[in-house]
């Protein structure tokens, strides 16, 4: 990885760190639907977002999962940033939306650069309040949103990440969103009867309110 592209995904680093990153970072790529991190499985190294999305999930007992937020480049895992080095477990999963890259920091690196270089320790601070943001939100439409608020909050976060074209099958939707296929089906032909989405056969258009 060039230093000028480390630059641009990361505007607000000391100068000296760049160099520090790219010496001590392992560069990774992975394909669309490759599982990065599993529940149980030791962190022994944090990752940031070159290209392509990551997207984390929470696992239960049945191993139903529940979507929990998406990483895009110039973003880190907040789940892997402060680990130290005790062999930490991870508590989520983490799965290749689009084919991606990103670089692996060793946890020592971590933790040193946070004592070091202010730029990191206030990245690594802003990391934690977007992801606690995040869930906030998500506790939020859980506890006070009808479910039918819920999808069309969802649908909109996709159309605002991957456009009018939504690729996403009624049963992945359904996992997103901790809920079975048929209301999510039942739903969504409801709001295509409202005019909100046109059904696809492999994707949903979002059409939107009028007026």
């Amino acid at each position: 990885m060039e230093l000028k592209e480390l630059k641009n995904l990361f505007p607000d680093w000391e100068e000296g760190l760049y160099e520090e990153v790219l010496e001590a970072a392992n560069f990774h790529t992975a394909t669309a639907g490759t599982t990065l991190l599993k529940p149980g499985q030791n962190i022994r190294s944090s990752m940031l977002v070159v290209s392509g999305t990551i997207k984390l999930y929470r696992e239960d007992a049945t191993d139903g999962e529940f979507f929990m937020y998406y990483l895009e480049p110039g973003e880190a895992c907040a789940v892997t940033l402060v680990c130290d080095f005790h062999q930490e477990t991870s508590q989520v999963l983490a799965k290749a939306v689009t084919d991606i890259a990103y670089l692996a920091i060793p946890l020592s690196k971590v933790d040193e650069w946070l004592r070091k270089y202010k730029s990191w320790h206030y990245f690594v601070i802003r990391t934690y309040r977007s992801r606690y943001e995040e869930l906030l939100q998500t506790i939020h439409s859980i506890a006070f949103k009808k479910m039918d608020e819920r999808l069309e909050q969802y649908l909109l976060r996709q159309v605002g990440r991957w456009g009018t074209h939504i690729k996403l099958t009624h049963q992945e939707i359904a996992a997103d969103l901790n809920t079975s296929r048929e209301v999510i089906s039942r739903l969504l032909k409801k709001m295509e009867h409202d005019g909100l989405i046109l059904l696809h056969r492999q994707s949903i258009e979002w059409v939107g309110r009028k007026g």
